[in-house]
C-alpha cells in the first residue's frame, strides 16, 4: 500500500480510499454490542462519521478534540478544530476511539483525558489509518491499516474532498 509515485524517487502516495477499506474491515471485525465510534477531530472525526454510516451503526459517531489537553497548549493556543460532542453515555461504553495518522502518540493522551472528563468507560481501543511510528508515549493501535515511515521533517495529513473521498497529503515540516 506504500509505493513511491513514477518519476519521484523515495515519495511516499498511500492510496486513503484503500486504506479505509482496510479500516473499515478491521473496525467491523472490532464491534461489540456496546462499541461506540468516536473520531479525533479533524481526520479521525471524518473517518468516525464515514464508518458510523458505511457500519450502518444508529446515531452520530462521537468526536473528541485535544485542543484543552494538549501538554503544548502555550505554543499553539486554542485550534479552531472541531469541539467534543459524545451522543452516547460514556460510562460502561466500549469506545472506539479513530485517528487518521497516529505519531508521537500525545494527541491520544490528549484526547484520553477529554473522554474520561465526560465518564468511565468500560473499554476504550484505538484504530488508526496510518501508524507512522515515532512514538514520545507508550501508545500504540489496536488496529492500523497501514503502517508508514516518515522522516521526523515530513507530516502526513488526512485531507477530504466535498464528496466525501479521502486523500492523503505529505508535507514538509
Amino acid at each position: 500500500m506504500t509505493t513511491p509515485s513514477p518519476g519521484v524517487s523515495g515519495s511516499l502516495v498511500l492510496d486513503a480510499e484503500a486504506l479505509y477499506r482496510e479500516l473499515l474491515r478491521g473496525v467491523r471485525s472490532m464491534l461489540t454490542p456496546t462499541t461506540r465510534l468516536a473520531g479525533i477531530a479533524s481526520g479521525g472525526a471524518w473517518l468516525a462519521e464515514r464508518l458510523q454510516k458505511d457500519l450502518g451503526l444508529e446515531g452520530p459517531a462521537g468526536v473528541l478534540s485535544s485542543v484543552m489537553h494538549r501538554d503544548d497548549f502555550a505554543q499553539r493556543g486554542l485550534s479552531a478544530s472541531a469541539q467534543t460532542a459524545l451522543p452516547f453515555d460514556v460510562n460502561g461504553a466500549d469506545v472506539l476511539v479513530l485517528d487518521d495518522v497516529l505519531y508521537t502518540g500525545r494527541t491520544i493522551r490528549a484526547v484520553l483525558n477529554e473522554l474520561f472528563d465526560y465518564g468511565r468507560p468500560a473499554s476504550v481501543r484505538l484504530a488508526v489509518l496510518v501508524d507512522r511510528g515515532g512514538r514520545e508515549l507508550p501508545v500504540q493501535a489496536d488496529f492500523a491499516a497501514a503502517r508508514v515511515a516518515l522522516p521526523a521533517a515530513q507530516s502526513l495529513a488526512l485531507a477530504r474532498d466535498d464528496s466525501g473521498i479521502f486523500q492523503f497529503q505529505v508535507k514538509e515540516a
